[in-house]
């Protein structure tokens, strides 16, 4: 299989692969126009030539929208998002933007088609038929589709992103809620002696996420210099618990501990050590700081469903979602609780 270029204009050419020869002899031929340099139409072709090739040639002007969005998340999304992203994207595609704008043709595909999607879907969107989509969640289905089909002006499938030329809806910010020194020190009293007193104090004190703390292992905890560093956080996904490094250089960080937890952690070092020899080997040592009974993971979703229960019913319930908080509640709260930590206003280093 071979191809030429021609030029058809000053930053135009003509892509055409060969493809031999039907029943009756006639040449084969398969056009394709490309804007910019000739040394683009060159890689183009090239390009095009192996899709031929490996038989993975995609059409532009036949191919649909959700034909598209499928093949984006499976040669695209699935090796470069975390799980957890992955399946949301996979949800999404397939719930919700594929049964709005799959039947069109990806070439054919207006800003106008996906402006009046987003319109009916802030207006009655929901699935139980019960209104609309909040504008965060139309946010999300621009993002998502997006950058699928930037992917498809860079795979040369699209001449421009229909997605540039469309305005999502803009989102009400939310009032930061953050727990103060009295409600802390209640959450704390609340959990007291229960399975995720040591994991809420490490939450609240440092703001980490919920997955970095249950992914948090003792060789990464300092407690001679009141340190520990941020390296991996924890995940739940369909197909099981994953342990991943942070997406950007900032989430590998270091925390400073204040004394009243560097305290706390040691007694529960030592509880944990004497709860471990009492199992022996039935006990799967992953030297987690917070792991369940057993050594093994606690299961994120898991832990949300237990602090939920914890909390029904008190003053605390449905107004606080610490220490699974959103990033700019975590940064907040552990700005004032550390500081609330460090003052001699508190009785005791530790609470009843």
């Amino acid at each position: 299989m071979k191809g030429h270029i021609r030029r058809r204009g000053k930053k135009s050419w003509a892509i055409v692969i060969e493809l031999g020869r039907d029943a009756h002899g006639k040449r084969k031929q398969r056009w394709h126009s490309v804007k910019g340099t000739k040394r683009d139409a060159e890689q183009e072709l090239h390009r095009l030539v192996h899709s031929f090739a490996q038989g993975s040639y995609v059409d532009p002007h036949k191919v649909t929208v959700g034909e598209f969005l499928d093949q984006w998340l499976a040669a695209y999304a699935k090796g470069n998002v975390s799980g957890k992203t992955f399946e949301r994207y996979q949800q999404i595609v397939r719930n919700d933007l594929t049964p709005a704008l799959g039947s069109i043709l990806l070439a054919k595909l207006q800003p106008m088609q996906i402006q009046s999607y987003y319109t009916k879907a802030l207006a009655s969107g929901r699935k139980d038929g019960r209104g609309g989509l909040a504008p965060k969640t139309v946010i999300q289905y621009h993002r998502i589709l997006r950058e699928a089909l930037q992917h498809a002006v860079k795979w040369r499938l699209l001449a421009i992103n229909p997605c540039t030329l469309v305005e999502p809806p803009k989102a009400q910010p939310k009032e930061i809620r953050v727990l103060d020194s009295a409600e802390a020190a209640s959450l704390l009293r609340m959990v007291q002696g229960k399975r995720l007193y040591y994991p809420i104090l490490v939450g609240l004190s440092t703001g980490m996420r919920r997955g970095e703390v249950y992914a948090l292992r003792w060789k990464n905890v300092d407690l001679h210099k009141g340190l520990l560093r941020v390296v991996e956080s924890l995940e739940q996904t369909k197909s099981g618990l994953i342990f991943k490094t942070p997406k950007s250089a900032k989430g590998r960080r270091s925390i400073a501990l204040s004394p009243v937890v560097v305290q706390e952690l040691r007694r529960h070092k030592r509880e944990q050590t004497t709860h471990r020899l009492a199992l022996g080997p039935v006990y799967q040592n992953n030297d987690l700081v917070f792991p369940r009974a057993d050594g093994t993971p606690w299961p994120p979703n898991q832990v949300s469903t237990l602090f939920k229960h914890l909390v029904r019913g008190t003053g605390l319930s449905g107004r606080i979602s610490i220490p699974f908080a959103t990033p700019t509640q975590r940064t907040y709260c552990a700005k004032a609780f550390t500081l609330k930590l460090s003052r001699s206003s508190w009785d005791t280093p530790r609470w009843p």
